[in-house]
């Protein structure tokens, strides 16, 4: 059975918790190592052992510094190669300097040369990068390497034992110097590891924050002291209509801007609330929001509950009414006097326009349920002109289609059927009684498929514009006010947009569907 290692992380591989910046820190202090063997080899050449370097045997310190070159230059050409074994490395590097600065000691004559400082100089480097273990035995093999050396002069040359002292302090001074390195570099390693953690989390959260500003509905607007757009996002682009927004004053995206909080800009009515970051930089963040789109979502929150409410209360009505509407006929087909027969007309038109209303609540009920399909738009316009002619004894002249192209759509036929019978009928109340007072256009804009019913009336006046598509408004003494908002809400449930079109003599809407791909039509 195999021994469990007492010391794992000295024999882990390095490569995947040593830093990169303890591989550079080796390589600079190696290249310092060949540097001081270039030092001390150049100095025993020129001034031999003048200086006090090799004042024991110059051979020697010569032969020991060549040996400390080579091997330092080998060690850089190890590093650039083999980036791995970090601590397999390091304690060669220490060996190497503990082994050839004992020997330049021994050949300049001991611990009197001095060179045992370079000792402690080796220590501390290594100590930087070095776990604490290591370190202490890089320190414990200095102390033994210098006692021996001393010893070796007391033995051997019969130097004073009072030598050891020396040796013996600059022992302690190895230890006590790799102990604070070792703790400092400990401490350094720490906060470093913190800081990359907290920047890799401050950049997850930046990356985050990003994703979910750019997909905001509202638009957000950082601005600086001066009132400059220093940073947005798409969706504040769209909704101020300015490009290019980066470093636009905000008093002209937004005229008045400080004293009002609420815009009209390209239609849309935009409303806007600023907050202090609170920082030095004096920034100011502006959120951008299109009230018209938030007055729609509440618009719509409110009649799917009225939608519920009337379905209700409209199958509670359509059984009486059908027995009284019943009744009226019955009434009528008795022989009574002309005061009663307009009662039973009265009886009889009510009748019918509250079983209007009923039908148009119970079709708002069920707008969703659609079972779109492929729709050629001519031959589907001519046959449905055929059955408005017959049913709205209409003149069938009054009628044109126009469109030199045959488009298809992709729609449910129930409700386009729907949709343009409120359209036709509109424009034929309102047209002028003359042929061709009714176009049907259509048109082909990308992908999608424009349909337009053109009168020659007088048009919708503006004031009423902002309100054809809401719910119960009417201008007709008869009317529900639910056609043109049920044709509205059938094309957005078939993934179109009905639009009343400005700038027309007479009254013009628009729908623009989905066209039907090739596949669908040939299906």
């Amino acid at each position: 059975m195999d021994a469990p290692v007492r010391y794992p992380e000295l024999f882990s591989p390095p490569e995947e918790r040593t830093p990169e910046s303890f591989w550079t820190s080796l390589r600079y202090f190696n290249l310092y190592r060949v540097a001081v063997a270039t030092l001390f080899l150049t100095v025993s050449l020129v001034y031999g052992d003048a200086l006090n370097f090799g004042s024991q045997s110059v051979p020697l310190f010569r032969t020991v510094g060549i040996a400390y070159l080579v091997a330092a230059i080998a060690f850089q050409g190890l590093l650039r190669n083999l980036h791995e074994y970090f601590n397999l490395q390091l304690s060669l590097h220490a060996a190497l300097d503990i082994v050839a600065i004992t020997l330049l000691m021994y050949a300049s004559s001991g611990i009197r040369s001095g060179l045992g400082v370079m000792l402690v100089i080796a220590l501390t480097g290594a100590a930087i990068v070095a776990p604490r273990r290591l370190a202490l035995l890089y320190a414990s093999l200095a102390a033994i390497a210098l006692l021996l050396e001393q010893a070796y002069w007391v033995l051997v040359h019969d130097a004073s034992e009072a030598n050891f002292l020396q040796p013996g302090l600059l022992a302690m001074g190895c230890f006590a110097t790799v102990g604070v390195t070792s703790w400092l570099s400990q401490r350094v390693a720490a906060n470093e590891a913190l800081a990359r953690q907290r920047g890799r989390s401050l950049a997850t959260q930046m990356r985050i924050n990003q994703l979910v500003i750019r997909d905001m509905h509202d638009g957000v607007v950082v601005l600086n002291r001066e009132g400059r757009v220093v940073q947005y996002n798409p969706q504040a682009q769209h909704l101020l209509g300015a490009d290019p927004l980066l470093g636009a004053p905000i008093g002209e995206l937004l005229p008045g801007f400080g004293k009002r909080l609420d815009f009209d800009i390209g239609g849309r009515s935009i409303g806007v609330r600023t907050l202090e970051t609170g920082g030095d930089e004096e920034l100011r963040v502006l959120f951008v929001e299109d009230m018209t789109r938030t007055r729609e979502q509440a618009q719509q929150l409110k009649l799917a509950a009225l939608g519920r409410l009337t379905a209700n209360i409209a199958h509670e009505i359509r059984n009486p009414l059908a027995a009284i509407s019943h009744a009226a006929e019955l009434l009528g087909e008795e022989k009574r006097s002309e005061h009663r027969r307009r009662l039973t007309r009265i009886i009889g038109d009510n009748t019918r326009r509250l079983e209007r209303l009923v039908s148009d609540v119970l079709q708002l009920n069920r707008r969703d349920r659609t079972a779109a399909e492929p729709i050629e738009l001519r031959p589907w316009l001519a046959a449905f002109i055929d059955e408005f002619v017959a049913n709205e004894r209409v003149p069938a002249e009054r009628f044109t289609i126009e469109g030199a192209r045959d488009l298809s759509v992709e729609f449910d036929r129930e409700h386009l059927h729907q949709v343009m019978w409120n359209l036709l009928r509109n424009a034929v109340r309102y047209a002028r009684h003359e042929p061709r007072s009714v176009r049907l256009a259509i048109g082909g804009l990308g992908e999608r498929v424009e349909l337009s019913v053109i009168d020659n009336g007088p048009g919708v006046p503006a004031s009423n514009q902002g309100q054809l598509f809401e719910p119960f408004f009417t201008t007709e003494a008869k009317g529900t006010g639910l056609g043109l908002y049920l044709a509205r809400e059938l094309c957005a449930a078939n993934r179109a947009v009905l639009e009343y079109v400005h700038g027309s003599s007479g009254a013009h809407f628009r729908i623009r569907a989905r066209q039907a791909s090739a596949s669908a039509r040939a299906a």
